[in-house]
């Protein structure tokens, strides 16, 4: 899984340096980050949906839109691949958090 993260981070880097005509990635990256922050808002509401009407392969085909939206941002951003797998790395690591997820999410 790892790699497949890794190839899609280095597909869009390399679209952003070489863009090409009628690519998705290059125009989401021309737009700016207001277009692809609505974006990752738009694939974020669109897997909640999915997730709650419970058709898994729905579910995943939004996590998948999410992910790469989140990839163009992270690309767009410079935030490179590696500072976010070092601290989901970091955070698997912890244990005992759940009094502080109370204190910082009081709405669930």
């Amino acid at each position: 899984m790892d790699e497949t993260l890794k190839r899609l981070y280095a597909v869009v880097q390399d679209r952003r340096e070489h863009p090409q005509e009628g690519s998705y990635t290059c125009y989401l990256l021309d737009k700016g980050l207001d277009k692809i922050l609505k974006k990752v808002g738009e694939e974020c509401s669109e897997t909640i949906i999915a997730a709650k009407n419970g058709v898994q392969s729905d579910t995943v085909g939004e996590i998948s839109d999410l992910i790469y939206h989140l990839t163009v941002m992270m690309v767009d951003q410079n935030i490179p691949l590696e500072a976010v797998m070092e601290e989901l790395d970091h955070r698997s690591q912890k244990i005992g958090n759940l009094k502080q997820f109370h204190q910082s999410d009081h709405a669930t």
